[in-house]
C-alpha cells in the first residue's frame, strides 16, 4: 500500500496540498481586509469632508421634530415583549409545521411523525394555556 503524502513533508506534493487548502482562506481574508479598508476610507473621508459647525440647536436631543420635554427616562411596558415573544413562538411553530407536512407525506413516516408533532403542539398549547390562566394575554 503506498504511503500518502502529508502536509508536514518537504516534498513538492505536500506543499501543493497545503497551498490548495489555504487558497480559499487567503481569498476570504483578502476580501475581509479590502472590506475593512473600504469602510475605514469611507468613514475617514466623511470625517474630513463634513462641515463641523456645532450650535446649541444641533446639540439638543432630536425626537421626530418635536422639542424634547420632560425627563429622558421612559418606562416600557413588559406586555409588548410578551406579545412579541408569543409571536416568535408561533412563528417558530409554523416553521416546524412545513417540514412536518413534507415528511408526513413520505411513505413510512406517517404515525411516528404524527405523534411527534402532536407532542410538540401539546407543549405549545400547555404554554399558551398557562399564559392565558396567568392573565398575560389580557391587554388592560
Amino acid at each position: 500500500m503506498p504511503e500518502a503524502t502529508t502536509v508536514h513533508t518537504t516534498t513538492g506534493a505536500g506543499v501543493q496540498l497545503a497551498d490548495g487548502y489555504f487558497h480559499g482562506y487567503t481569498v476570504v481574508g483578502l476580501l475581509a481586509a479590502i472590506g475593512v479598508i473600504f469602510v475605514a476610507v469611507a468613514f475617514g473621508a466623511g470625517r474630513l469632508l463634513r462641515p463641523v459647525v456645532p450650535t446649541p440647536e444641533k446639540l439638543l436631543t432630536y425626537e421626530c421634530g418635536v422639542d424634547p420635554v420632560g425627563e429622558g427616562w421612559a418606562h416600557t411596558q413588559v406586555r409588548y415583549y410578551v406579545y412579541a415573544f408569543l409571536y416568535v413562538i408561533f412563528a417558530v411553530d409554523s416553521i416546524f409545521l412545513f417540514p412536518w407536512a413534507t415528511v408526513f407525506a413520505a411513505p413510512g413516516f406517517g404515525a411516528a411523525t404524527l405523534v411527534e408533532m402532536f407532542i410538540f403542539l401539546g407543549f405549545l398549547a400547555v404554554g399558551l394555556l398557562y399564559a392565558w390562566k396567568k392573565g398575560v394575554l389580557e391587554w388592560t
